[in-house]
């Protein structure tokens, strides 16, 4: 489709801001605020664009401003459409991590949050002070959302589904071990299928279901287990293990760390899982943004130093 040049120079694309900004707050008065403009201002802008799309775009609601269809389809083309501007007027400038003041909101689990953490925040503290992190517990059910409404900038996790405009990397592939005390269970590395299932399990799950891979393999072979806590949070799995004779399957990298910490064992699982990916996920719209770039190489290259799985 050729570029019809008259007609895209009859608009202003301040609207365009100012549109995103109000798909993005969904209030007059806070959309105003965040371009830095009056309300009055943002107002007759609203109005520009009600003519201009011939829709009212926003309508008043009990909770605030309600977009309607047509603003729900526009926001993520006009999102695209505003950061691929940017990207044209900022090509040429040069990115120095030494220099640069950004804030990444990064939502992710808290067991990729103690084994990247430390070492990332210590990089950024020497090479790239400017840049600062707000961590965020990452939802798997709301994390596209998060991005779209550009409430997250980058997500870490074990990720399985994405639409055209998220785009995704792999950090690296871990695989399961059992973690256990062994002096309270009273067995040794390798740990059998029978002794792996004598004792009660502690399971962590981040959809709140008392179900997970483990399960899954054990029915296969006509087997179950018992599960005495279930949990979201990965850290608390080992000082349950360390007090309790319980028995942990985690992520190897994880379990090898805390094993080494806490003075618990690990051994091969008893039964085939599937290697999990841990990956990163992020808009398309900063797929080209330099500090965003930076910052998920930066991601790849701490991950490929972390310790590895059990051998």
């Amino acid at each position: 489709m050729a570029i019809d040049h008259v007609d895209l120079a009859r608009l202003d694309l301040n609207l365009l801001v100012a549109l995103d900004a109000l798909l993005q707050e969904r209030s007059v008065t806070r959309a105003a605020a965040r371009i830095g403009i009056g309300q009055s201002a943002m107002s007759a802008s609203l109005a520009r664009l009600r003519r201009l799309f011939d829709d009212e775009l926003l309508t008043r609601a009990p909770d605030g401003m309600r977009p309607t269809p047509r603003a729900l389809a526009l926001a993520e083309p006009l999102r695209g459409v505003l950061r691929g501007v940017q990207a044209l007027v900022h090509r040429e400038e040069q990115f120095d991590p030494a220099t640069v003041e950004r804030t990444f909101i990064v939502s992710l689990p808290d067991s990729l949050e103690i084994l990247l953490g430390p070492r990332l925040v210590a990089h950024l503290r020497t090479h790239a002070p400017g840049i600062r992190l707000l961590l965020r517990s990452v939802e798997a059910v709301r994390i596209l959302d998060e991005l779209d409404a550009d409430r997250v900038d980058l997500a870490l996790g074990f990720f399985t589904r994405g639409q055209v405009h998220h785009k995704q990397r792999l950090l690296y592939r871990d695989s399961y071990v059992v973690l256990f005390n062994a002096d309270l269970v009273g067995v040794e590395a390798p740990i059998s299928l029978e002794d792996y299932l004598r004792f009660p399990h502690v399971l962590t799950s981040l959809r709140e279901t008392a179900h997970g891979v483990v399960d899954d393999a054990l029915a296969l072979i006509g087997r179950s287990r018992e599960l005495a806590v279930t949990t979201p949070r990965f850290l608390v799995v080992p000082s349950l293990v360390r007090a309790a004779p319980l028995i942990a399957t985690m992520h190897a990298r994880l379990a090898t760390f805390f094993a080494g910490s806490l003075g618990l064992s690990v051994s091969p699982v008893p039964v085939p899982l599937d290697e999990v990916a841990v990956s990163m996920l992020w808009h398309a719209s900063y797929d080209r943004d330099q500090a965003h770039r930076w910052l998920r190489n930066l991601l790849v290259q701490l991950a490929g130093d972390s310790p590895t799985a059990l051998e």
